[in-house]
């Protein structure tokens, strides 16, 4: 572990795998059973619960709770107090922990800041949600959505610029094709 960094307030519990290069900030609790990849970025004041899988050089800022059930795939931004919720009705008088929604985040998404995951929604790989959207059904891979409840404005690409029509990148140079689960590359 002489390559991990834990910060002297951070509670990281017996049981909890962390990944090599990974770096875990103030007043953040790692809960056991949770698995961090290698290189992530774990910001103040985060909780990741128990059967949580994070990938690889993940980012995730401050005041984010990653509850069980959410899988965020290699490359994922988490902003600062975007939302993941696992019970789709939950009650304070009712337990309800067998009825957890798997969320899913593919490889290099970004989830802006306050956004919120509704359980049960799949966030395709490289896919862009804007700041304080509401995500309550799947997003397809490099699509732009913001808004409550959030719809799609466009593509984004790789890079993280928004594609224009012929989506064609101005920054990165990588051309895209539409196809029935989102964008795929044509080049490079």
């Amino acid at each position: 572990m002489a390559d991990i960094f834990i910060h002297e307030t951070a509670i990281v519990d017996p049981g909890a795998v962390i990944g090599q290069g990974t770096r875990i900030w103030h007043w953040t609790h790692v809960c056991a059973g949770a698995v961090l990849g290698a290189s992530c970025n774990i910001g103040q004041n985060v909780f990741v619960a128990d059967q949580v899988i994070i990938g690889n050089g993940c980012k995730i800022q401050n005041n984010v709770s990653v509850y069980k059930g959410v899988v965020l795939e290699d490359e994922v931004f988490c902003g600062p107090s975007m939302v993941f919720t696992n019970i789709y009705n939950p009650r304070a008088g009712i337990r309800k922990m067998d009825q957890v929604r798997p969320t899913l985040v593919r490889k290099g998404a970004t989830l802006g800041a306050n956004c919120t995951i509704v359980c049960g929604a799949t966030v395709g790989r490289y896919a862009f949600i804007g700041a304080g959207a509401v995500i309550i059904r799947d997003v397809p891979d490099f699509a732009l959505v913001v808004g409550n409840p959030a719809r799609q404005i466009g593509w984004a690409c790789q890079c993280g610029e928004r594609l224009p029509d012929d989506l064609g990148c101005t920054a990165c140079q990588r051309q895209f094709v539409e196809t029935p689960d989102g964008l795929s590359f044509v080049s490079p």
